[in-house]
This record gives C-alpha cells, sequence and structure tokens, in this order.
C-alpha cells in the first residue's frame, strides 16, 4: 500500500502534534506516524484515557501532564490524518517512510518529513543494573500513567536530572514513597553563572522548588552528591550501594529505579545521514539543524527533544515553526506569511532556552555514570559486553570506534540497534584513547530501524 501526503511526521508527542495541527491548518495533507495507542508522546502518554478513566491520576502526575490534554484535543479536531500503533522502520531518499502497523508494511510517499521522536533516557550501566527488580524512570512513569501501576515494595530513585525529583513527588502522590532519593550529580556551583538567564524563563525555577518542597514535606530523605552506586543481589536486586558525604551507605530493598537524563533519540535521523554534532554541555550527539528545524538532507526536518534536549513546552513551538516551514517548502504559504506567523513563536521559544544552560550545568552526568569504573559493568545488555572487554579491545587492538567495535564484540547489534549502549560505548572508547567523543564518532545506523519480517517487506511489494 503507498498513501501520497505532504508532510509526514513520526511521533504524536508535543512537537509533532504541534507541528500536526498546525500544518493541517494551513491545509497541508498530514500524517502522523506514531507507535502508541494514543497520542501524547512520552510526556503525554494516555493523556486522553487517564482523563476520562482515571481522572483523579490527573492531580498526581501534575498540571504539566495535564496541560497535554488541550494539545491533544486541538489535534484531534485538526483533520490531520493520525496512525497509532504504527512503527516507521525506514525512511529512503525519495522520502518515502515505510512502516508496519498490524503485522502489515506500507510505503507513505511524502514532499516533506518532519521526524519528532523526543529524547531517550541516558544509558545509566552501573553495576547490577540489569537485576531483576531495577528499571528506569522514565518506565515506572510509563507504568503509572498507562495503567496507574506503582513499584510494589521498598524503593529508592537513583540518578541524576530533573525527572528524578518528578518521578520522586508523582509516586509519593499516587501513595508509596521511595525510601531515598539519591543524586548522583552536584554541579550547582558551575551552573551558577547561568542562574541569572534561568531565572528569566517562564516558570522553572518555581517548579523546581516546589518539587523540592513537596519531597521535604512527605519526608523523603534526598542524598545530593552520592557516588559509587552498586547494586546488588542474586536472583534479582535486594540492596544499593553508595557513598555520601565521605561515607559508604546501603539501602535494602525491592526496586531501585534509575535515571541519568535524557538524550536525544537519534536512530532515525542518523540512517538517513544528517549531520550530527557533539554537544559537549548534554554529553550527547544531536543532529545538525537550522533555525526551522531542517537537517542536511532535503526535505527532512527534525523538532522537539530529538534535536536537543529543551523541554515539552520548547518541543511544541519548534514543532510550529517546522510546519511553517514546511508549508513555505511546499508553497503553500509564502515566505512573508511563514515570518510573520513565526515571530510570536521564536520568542516563546527562545524564552524557554534561556532555562537550558542552567539545567544543562546542573544536572551534567558524572564520568563514572557514563564510563562505568567497574570492569564487570555489563554494556551492551543485548550481547551482554562488559566494560573491561571494551577498554580490552580499545588498549589491545587500536580500536578506533564504535563501529570497529561492533566486529569485535557485537556491541550495538542486539534488538535495540545501540540505543541502549552506544553513549557508553562512545565515552569509554574516548575515555581509553585519551581523544573527544566527536573524534569518536558513533554507530552507523541502517534500516531496519525497528524489527520488520521479510514476508511483511514481501507482502508490501506485492501490493504496490
Amino acid at each position: 500500500m503507498s498513501t501520497a501526503f505532504d508532510l509526514a511526521i513520526i511521533g504524536a508527542g508535543p512537537a509533532g502534534l504541534a507541528a500536526a495541527t498546525a500544518a493541517a491548518g494551513l491545509g497541508m495533507r498530514t500524517a502522523v506516524i506514531d507507535e502508541q495507542t494514543e497520542p501524547g508522546g512520552q510526556i503525554y502518554r494516555s493523556i486522553e484515557s487517564v482523563n476520562a478513566r482515571r481522572p483523579s491520576q490527573l492531580k498526581v502526575l501534575g498540571s504539566d501532564y495535564a496541560a497535554g490534554l488541550e494539545l491533544v484535543e486541538k489535534f484531534r479536531a485538526s483533520g490531520a490524518e493520525y496512525m497509532p500503533l504504527t512503527t516507521a522502520w525506514q525512511i529512503d531518499g525519495q522520502r518515502n517512510v515505510y512502516t508496519r502497523s498490524q503485522g502489515r508494511a506500507a510505503r507513505i510517499a511524502a514532499k516533506r518529513i518532519l521526524i519528532a521522536t523526543g529524547a531517550m533516557e541516558r544509558p545509566m550501566p552501573v553495576p547490577g543494573w540489569t537485576l531483576p527488580g531495577v528499571m528506569t524512570c522514565g518506565a515506572a512513569q510509563t507504568l503509572l500513567k498507562s495503567t496507574g501501576a506503582v513499584p510494589d515494595g521498598r524503593f529508592v530513585i537513583a540518578g541524576n536530572g530533573p525527572l528524578l525529583l518528578l518521578v520522586a513527588v508523582q509516586l509519593a502522590r499516587a501513595g508509596v514513597k521511595p525510601a531515598a532519593v539519591i543524586e548522583t550529580g552536584s554541579n550547582f556551583i558551575p551552573a551558577l553563572r547561568h542562574l541569572p538567564a534561568f531565572l528569566m524563563a517562564p516558570g522553572y525555577l518555581g517548579k523546581g522548588l516546589s518539587l523540592v518542597g513537596e519531597l521535604r514535606d512527605a519526608g523523603v530523605k534526598v542524598c545530593s552528591g552520592a557516588h559509587n552506586l552498586e547494586i546488588r543481589g542474586d536472583d534479582r536486586a535486594h540492596e544499593i550501594h553508595y557513598e555520601w558525604r565521605g561515607q559508604k551507605r546501603r539501602e535494602q530493598i525491592d526496586v531501585v529505579l534509575l535515571h541519568q537524563g535524557i538524550v536525544p533519540n537519534m536512530n532515525l535521523a542518523l540512517s538517513l545521514r544528517c549531520d550530527h554534532q557533539w554537544d559537549n554541555v548534554q554529553r550527547s550527539f544531536r543532529p545538525t539543524l537550522d533555525e526551522w528545524g531542517n537537517t542536511s538532507v532535503d526535505g527532512v526536518q527534525i523538532a522537539g527533544d530529538n534535536g536537543g534536549i529543551a523541554g515539552a513546552q520548547a518541543a511544541e513551538f519548534s514543532g510550529h515553526l517546522a510546519a511553517l516551514s514546511a508549508a513555505c517548502s511546499t508553497q503553500t504559504i509564502t515566505a512573508e506569511e511563514r515570518d510573520r506567523q513565526a515571530a510570536g513563536l521564536r520568542t516563546k521559544l527562545n524564552r524557554h532556552l534561556r532555562a537550558r544552560p542552567f539545567l544543562d550545568a546542573l544536572y551534567r552526568p558524572a564520568q563514572e555514570m557514563i564510563a562505568p569504573r567497574s570492569p564487570e559493568t555489563i554494556v551492551c545488555r543485548c550481547e551482554e559486553v562488559r566494560a573491561s572487554e571494551i577498554r580490552r579491545i580499545v588498549t589491545e587492538q587500536d580500536c578506533p570506534g564504535p563501529n570497529q567495535m561492533k566486529s569485535f564484540t557485537r556491541c550495538g547489534m542486539g534488538p535495540c540497534q545501540g540505543r541502549l549502549c552506544g553513549l557508553t560505548v562512545v565515552e569509554l572508547i574516548a575515555e581509553c584513547r585519551g581523544i573527544t567523543p566527536a573524534e569518536v564518532g558513533y554507530y552507523r545506523i541502517r534500516s531496519p530501524i525497528k524489527p520488520i519480517t521479510l514476508g511483511e517487506i514481501a507482502a508490501m511489494e506485492s501490493d504496490n
């Protein structure tokens, strides 16, 4: 099956929804391809279901989450074609998007493509992170939003980043209080020089102080500046060990929630060979974009956290701006009309971007969190490759980068295609060779980006 659109958007998070609503409103035939059952992305996951079936949880999840309902409602009314439960597994050079849904593959042709796949959690490879009972904060939040499920038993939240505090507060509101929040970052002094600009960003300071206050009022212990985290257990996690204020500590646990910030979800853009650059502040690669979200590949744009972490509200504005650019490129509107509509949006976006230097500096991950010290720490979960193996191959075989590391260890060749090990492998190689991650580079990603069977591909070809 083949269908043609003016604009194909991959991802129904804040950026994708805002872009689709704007593009459809300008008269563009617009498609939104998304893997979830409902629009909203990770930040507004299941917002419609929560509002309809569990409205009391809106208070648990907070006003920022509830604000997504208006965005989703506008999208539903926009006339854009919505394709839920649909995976984009390839984009080719002719701007065809290849999808998979309910066991069938299809091809969608588009004049313009907008990748709005958002962010993913940064890998946090500490000893014991693969034990049963250990999951990410993002996964716990997904369960809370999707089903109302909360951790069973005694649990701690460990790592770094704004989501750490948010999830702790949301779970406390839901009636389960973490035994401790163990923060591995302690960068307040380096972040101070960015404080004046941060204070000018709309609402960020108040939200942060509110989260800290709620945790304090709930009696949750917060240990900032912890290091040397280690999760121990036999068949599952039972203890977390760490150092804090010069003392070795441990907590008995049933569940550990880990988080080390978020990074752009790059694989789809990388498969198109879009130019990327190393962001030394956010410690990740990000696509090289112009002010409208255009990539180095003609006709392909990126909006939202997939283009660099900036938050949900900034993602909406970047999505809207990308839609205006797409409409101009397809001659739906003039350049003058594009610029007129964009002026106010760009002002609002820039106000939100003022918060980033402070937040990026404050939550910059510690080296031990991104290049594990313990030799037995598993780096590639799919192929069970340990940190010691990666360091040994760099040292003994003079392995220059992650693509060569694949040949030696199969790192990045499992079902996740490097999403859970890529940045760690890059950081380890850079550390061992004494060079920058930018010099190391990243995996060469090839389609299919997500699993698909040969039978499904064959059936698609016969349909065409």
